[in-house]
């Protein structure tokens, strides 16, 4: 993993924006399922999908080779939200993740653009490898959904300029942003730590139960990574009951505008494959997601391998 410290200088062509974007997203280790060694949460398949892009699964067991094949080929990266140990050598995802990351860093040092995004376990990972060490602090977030608190200039963000008065109406006042985690970055932790507090800023946070703020959404300074603690795609494409998300019409609303910044992030990007043959041997549509909304306290549908 780097360890470097980096600001990235971008410019970027409006003109070259890709019609057929194409999103990967991290597989993780599935542990005592009998359906196989890696899964897949089929809501972000859905999520990326419903904004307009195609999905090739990343797999945690992919060469060197191979990994950097399909990472030449595809718009971006999504790590997902679940469940995976963070340190090294710990699980299949954190040591893929790791390699995404070294290759996200190298591209945008050279200048050619690839965003990373990461939701819940994702944006986790992404201040990890950010920061070099883990700096997570066990709180109360489990199964919560409240309104973002905004930051000041949040609207001047990537992740929100686009966003209508109503939109923003809907984030900074309902319980629309469905946070899962037990723990977090704080505050106080972010913005003293130099690579955090120099690569990301700050757009919203959020009190857990026992008033800890936390950081709850990040975008790069100059850089196209960003991060979400909490789970735009749930809103629209999970519904155990076990878990308190709303699925009213606003909340899904912040869904599709989610899922749409992600997908417009990755136009940005101009990577492609040799030729449709190839590019259609990676797509997930090769693959069948199983119905596990009936042991599943989480997910209604996921992707085995």
């Amino acid at each position: 993993m780097l360890q470097v410290f980096f600001v990235f200088v971008l410019v970027v062509s409006v003109g070259a924006l890709s019609g057929r974007p194409i999103i990967g997203i991290l597989t993780q280790d599935t542990y005592e399922s009998h359906h196989g060694n890696m899964y897949l949460a089929a809501s972000y398949v859905k999520y990326v999908e419903s904004s307009g892009a195609r999905v090739v699964p990343i797999f945690i067991n992919h060469t060197e080779s191979e990994l950097k094949f399909i990472l030449g080929s595809i718009n971006g990266v999504l790590f997902p939200g679940g469940g995976a140990s963070l340190k090294p050598n710990g699980s299949g995802f954190i040591d893929t993740a790791m390699r995404i990351y070294d290759y996200f860093v190298e591209e945008n040092l050279a200048g050619r653009f690839f965003p990373l995004w990461g939701t819940c376990l994702g944006f986790e990972t992404l201040t990890v490898l950010v920061a070099g060490r883990d700096l997570l602090t066990p709180c109360d977030a489990e199964n919560y959904s409240i309104p973002l608190v905004f930051e000041p200039g949040f609207n001047a963000s990537r992740m929100f300029k686009g966003a209508t008065d109503d939109m923003i109406r809907y984030l900074s006042n309902e319980n629309v942003t469905m946070n899962n985690h037990r723990y977090c970055v704080t505050l106080e932790t972010f913005i003293h730590n130099e690579k955090l507090n120099s690569t990301f800023n700050i757009l919203s946070t959020n009190k857990d139960r026992n008033g800890i703020t936390f950081v709850s959404s990040v975008e790069g300074r100059l850089s196209p990574i960003f991060g979400t603690h909490w789970h735009p795609e749930k809103n629209a494409f999970e519904w155990t009951r076990s878990e308190g998300i709303d699925h009213s019409a606003d909340a899904v609303a912040v869904t599709q505008y989610m899922g749409n910044v992600l997908v417009q992030q990755a136009r940005t990007c101009d990577h492609h494959f040799p030729n449709d043959n190839t590019e259609a041997k990676y797509l997930i549509y090769n693959y069948q997601p199983v119905y596990t909304g009936n042991v599943s306290h989480s997910f209604e549908q996921c992707y085995y391998w």
